[in-house]
């Protein structure tokens, strides 16, 4: 309870301080960070030399040297600099301001008003039937795609992945050929961001715009416009703060190019294409779980959806998880158990006294259609902590891609642990009973917010140490905000919780061998 008043308090001021005005229960859009340039903690020297994710062999990111800043190239590049920056217009300087010297937190922001814009359910045809969206027909309808949690925390492990890979990548050139900015061999030359000692060549930021551009524009192929748009604002930015000079910037967007082919390929083929099933493979799985357990969960949506979401998203290619059955928790309790018993009546407690902060806690972690859904939740805490703590690209690219690496693995090991035991949500099983939040479409054990936010929490609390209590009390938070809201029964959220953490231990034991610390 404690950790509980604490989240409150400290949720309170973060939406005040980033100029959220209202959180309804049905939408929680994410707004931009409202955050300057500054001084960055580390440089993180060695940072070349951290282990990757993507890249097995360093040739194949080979780039050319670059020119010397005592030839006649390089010296053409800094006058052609100079110039454009003497005539800068005011939609240009404001774009200079808002990608900052950290523009990962902005392409991570983009992504999840994406993941919010696509998070709609499908409806019904006039004849009752479901037509689902479908990459090869992205306008549809229904539009491609249904940005659900499970596709969201995958969009965001493989954009984090690829700019972390990216950035040692960056990390590695920039030290090995150790070419200054250009500011500082021109002081001439207008600086728009606090001074550092980090090497120019290649650009880190052209790395980020081009990765996230790419991964963004494969993930959300109607926004492939609206995208390049972005990076070409971005990259323009890059040249007009005095950081870098061309060449800088187009051998960081070829690094960009030749990553985000990989994380691409990995992506074509992790199974991601055969998550939603058709009705007769969905109905097999029920099957099973009936056989084995003796139980089914049933559909209680409104229209009835015919598929459950994502039956096979567990058998997609986890990042960290070599076997997914031993991350598989324990059956839930059978219907004649005590336990069992227990959970009914603490359900009903629950519903028949209803208070207005058990609402607010499920209200504000209800994270439902049209929002960034409880992955999206967890990167933008991590946007935050990442600002307070002022850390550079890589080391911001590194706390992504170890928090949604871990949490896409959470939502595969979750989703192969409701499949598989397909056990029935407190809807079903209570006469009478209602939620306040409606009711998902995929079986109740375990709670997929309680495992994204256990998970989420003990990364950060790895990375941040000094925000683990408030991360942990957060994930309390949103465990126990579906069983107020109904959808969840207790033994959900407390055995999704224990799941969570031992999805991000995998993670956290992966990040302690990379080099960084």
């Amino acid at each position: 309870m404690q950790n509980q008043m604490k989240s409150k308090k400290y949720i309170k001021s973060l939406l005040f301080a980033i100029g959220i005005l209202s959180i309804s229960c049905e939408k929680d859009i994410p707004t931009y960070l409202s955050y300057e340039e500054y001084e960055f903690s580390t440089v993180d020297e060695n940072g070349g030399n951290w282990k990757p994710i993507l890249i097995e062999n360093g040739s194949a990111l080979i780039i050319k040297s670059p020119d010397n800043v005592d030839s006649d190239t390089y010296k053409n590049e800094v006058s052609k600099l100079k110039e454009a920056i003497t005539s800068i217009q005011p939609n240009q300087q404001k774009a200079i301001n808002y990608w900052t010297n950290n523009p990962l937190v902005r392409w991570n922001e983009i992504t999840l008003e994406l993941i919010a814009k696509y998070n709609l359910i499908p409806g019904p045809n006039e004849d009752g039937s479901y037509t689902l969206p479908n990459a090869n027909n992205p306008e549809g309808p229904p539009a491609f795609p249904f940005a659900h949690p499970p596709y969201a925390s995958r969009a965001l492990a493989y954009l984090s992945v690829a700019q972390y890979d990216g950035l040692i990548s960056a990390w590695h050139y920039k030290y090995l050929f150790n070419r200054a900015a250009p500011y500082r061999y021109d002081n001439s030359i207008v600086h728009a961001y606090p001074e550092n000692n980090i090497p120019s060549y290649p650009s880190d930021g052209a790395v980020i715009a081009r990765v996230s551009k790419k991964i963004l524009s494969a993930m959300f192929p109607l926004e492939v416009a609206y995208l390049q748009e972005l990076e070409d604002e971005h990259l323009q930015s890059l040249l007009l703060s005095g950081s870098y000079v061309e060449s800088d910037i187009s051998a960081g967007t070829t690094i960009g190019d030749k990553i985000s082919e990989l994380a691409l390929t990995r992506a074509a083929t992790d199974g991601m294409k055969k998550a939603q099933t058709t009705k007769a493979v969905s109905d097999s799985i029920k099957a099973a779980a009936f056989e084995r357990f003796g139980w089914q969960w049933e559909n209680l949506e409104i229209p009835v959806r015919p598929v459950g979401l994502t039956p096979l998203f567990g058998k997609v290619t986890p990042w960290n998880i070599e076997n997914i059955a031993s991350v598989r928790p324990v059956a839930p309790p059978k219907f004649d158990s005590a336990e069992f018993l227990e959970d009914v009546a603490i359900l009903k407690n629950h519903a028949n006294n209803m208070t207005s902060e058990k609402r607010r806690i499920s209200n504000f972690w209800q994270d439902g259609t049209g929002t960034y859904t409880p992955p999206g939740h967890w990167n933008r805490f991590a946007n935050e902590f990442i600002v307070e703590y002022h850390m550079n690209p890589l080391r911001s690219a590194r706390t992504m891609a170890y928090l949604n690496m871990a949490m896409m693995d959470a939502g595969i090991s979750c989703w192969d642990t409701k499949y598989y035991y397909h056990y029935p949500r407190p809807i079903q099983m209570i006469e009478g009973f209602k939620t306040i939040a409606g009711t998902p479409n995929f079986p109740s054990y375990t709670s997929g917010h309680s495992v994204f936010s256990a998970t989420g929490a003990e990364v950060l609390a790895y990375i941040f140490p000094e925000k683990a209590t408030l991360v942990r009390g957060w994930a309390e938070e949103a465990a126990i905000s579906r069983v107020y809201g109904g959808l969840h029964w207790t033994f959900d959220a407390k055995i999704g919780t224990e799941q969570g953490k031992k999805i991000a231990q995998l993670a956290i034991d992966k990040a302690k061998l990379d080099g960084s610390d």
